[in-house]
C-alpha cells in the first residue's frame, strides 16, 4: 500500500472508471499535489475539463476510506498507481487504472511471459477442447494465463492452467463481492486460491454494458501477447485484440472453420496480420529469450496434450474427428440447446444443475456443496438426467452431458 492510496481511490470515484489520468497527474507532479490544489488551479489547468473539475470538487475523500474498509473487512487488496506491486508493464498502455481491487495473491506480472487468452461465452466444443489444452501447454512451459473468468473460452483458459499447476489472473467485468456469473463461483474461489481475481471497479460494483470493454484493455494491458480463440466479427474478444494492438502487444489467434460465419472474428484477425496459432511451442517460444520463467524443455505437442487429458484407453483419433470442423456446428447447436434448456431451470433443479461441471463429482460433494438433502439432489439429479444435461459414471458421480 503507497502512502498515497486514499488521493488515488478518491480520484478514481471522480472522475470514474477508464478515465485518462496520466496526463493531469503529469501537470500536477502527483496524485497528491492534484489533490491539495485549489480549484482555481484545477480550472487553468489544460489537462482537466471543466466536468472533471466539477467532479473533483464535488467528490470528498470519505469515499476512500468507506472503500478501503470494506476491503479490510473482506481481506481485499488495493493496489494503486504508486504502489510498487502495481505491474510496469499496466503502466504503459493510454488508460492505466488508478488502483486494482485484487482478491487472492497477485503474481508478479513483469516477470511472467503473460498471455491473455479470450474468445466467445458461446464457445463450440472444439473451442473449449483447444482453449484449454493452449492453455494448459502454455503454462507447462512457464507462461501465466490471463482471461476475464467468464463463460466458455475464458472457463476453458482458466482450467487449463490451473490443472497444469499454474497460476491465473481473471480480470473481473464487475467489483469484487458482485454476484455476477454466480454459476462460475467454484472457479473464481480456485483461481483467487492458486492466482488472483483482479478489477478496477470497486467493491459490489455491478456488471453492465461498458464495464466489459474497459475490463478488456487490463486484460491485453497484463499481457505480453493474446491468444485469440474463437470471436464473432463484432465481438468483445476481438475489442481485446484491438486493445492489445494499440498497445504493442502480440496477438494470436486459433483458426476457425470458414463455414462458421458467426465466428468469423477470429480468421480476419489472422487476415490483417495476426500470428497463427496451432500448438502452445508457437506463443511461449516467442517470449523465451526475454523470460527466464519460460522453459522450452517442457513443451509438449498438441497430440501429447490431448492423450495425457483423455482416458490413456481412448483412441486420440476418435477425439480429433469428435473435433473436426465437419462437427462443429452441430455440437454448438446441442450445446445451445442445453443453455437455453439449463436456462429455464428453477428451484432445487436449478442449484444441483449450478454446482455440476464438467468433471465427475461424487454424491457426497453435490450434497455438500449444495446443503441439500440427499433426497432432493437425488430428484434434481434424476429430472437433470431426462433433459439430457446431466451424465452419470459408476460410484454415484456426475458431471453436465
Amino acid at each position: 500500500m503507497s502512502e498515497n492510496l486514499r488521493y488515488w481511490l478518491w480520484l478514481q470515484r471522480a472522475l470514474g472508471e477508464g478515465a485518462c489520468i496520466k496526463p493531469i497527474i503529469d501537470d500536477f507532479c502527483g496524485v497528491e499535489k492534484l489533490y491539495h490544489s485549489n480549484i482555481l488551479e484545477w480550472r487553468m489547468s489544460t489537462a482537466l475539463t471543466a466536468k472533471q473539475v466539477d467532479k473533483l470538487e464535488q467528490t470528498d475523500i470519505s469515499c476512500a476510506d468507506e472503500i478501503l474498509y470494506t476491503c479490510e473487512r473482506n481481506s481485499w487488496t488495493v493496489i494503486d498507481y504508486d504502489d510498487i506491486r502495481y505491474p510496469k508493464r499496466l503502466k504503459e498502455i493510454y488508460n492505466p487504472p488508478c488502483v486494482l481491487y485484487v482478491d487472492g495473491e497477485l503474481p508478479d506480472i513483469d516477470s511472467f511471459a503473460a498471455v491473455g487468452i479470450v474468445g466467445t461465452r458461446k464457445a463450440s466444443e472444439y473451442a473449449v477442447k483447444v482453449t484449454h489444452i493452449m492453455s494448459r501447454g502454455i503454462t507447462e512451459c512457464g507462461a501465466l494465463v490471463i482471461s476475464g473468468g467468464a463463460l466458455g473460452v475464458d472457463t476453458a483458459a482458466h482450467k487449463g492452467a490451473l490443472m497444469a499447476g499454474g497460476k491465473t489472473v481473471a480480470v473481473l467485468g464487475c467489483g469484487l463481492g458482485s454476484d455476477y456469473l454466480s454459476e462460475n463461483k467454484p472457479l473464481r474461489n480456485t483461481i483467487k486460491m492458486q492466482g488472483a481475481l483482479v478489477t478496477e471497479f470497486p467493491p459490489f460494483t455491478r456488471a453492465g454494458r461498458s464495464t466489459f470493454p474497459m475490463r478488456n484493455r487490463i486484460i491485453s494491458g497484463l499481457s505480453v501477447g493474446v491468444l485469440v480463440v474463437e470471436a464473432g466479427i463484432k465481438s468483445g474478444s476481438l475489442i481485446t485484440a484491438n486493445f492489445a494492438l494499440e498497445q504493442g502487444r502480440d496477438v494470436f489467434a486459433i483458426p476457425a472453420s470458414v463455414l462458421s460465419v458467426d465466428f468469423a472474428g477470429t480468421n480476419k484477425l489472422i487476415d490483417d496480420g495476426a500470428i497463427v496459432a496451432t500448438k502452445p511451442a508457437q506463443i511461449v517460444n516467442t517470449y523465451a529469450e526475454k523470460f527466464s520463467s519460460i522453459d522450452m524443455t517442457k513443451s509438449r505437442s498438441i497430440e501429447e496434450l490431448m492423450y495425457d487429458e483423455s482416458d490413456k484407453s481412448a483412441n486420440v483419433k476418435k477425439e480429433h474427428d469428435r473435433h473436426s470442423f465437419d462437427n462443429i456446428e452441430r455440437i454448438r447447436a446441442d450445446r445451445l440447446k442445453k443453455e437455453a434448456t439449463a436456462f429455464k431451470l428453477g428451484g432445487d433443479t436449478k442449484i444441483v444443475y449450478g454446482c455440476l461441471n464438467d468433471s465427475f463429482l461424487h454424491i457426497d460433494t453435490i450434497i455438500e456443496r449444495t446443503q441439500l438433502s440427499s433426497s432432493k439432489v437425488m430428484a434434481a439429479i434424476t429430472q437433470l438426467e431426462i433433459m439430457d444435461l446431466v451424465e452419470s459414471a459408476s460410484g454415484k458421480r456426475y458431471k453436465l452431458s
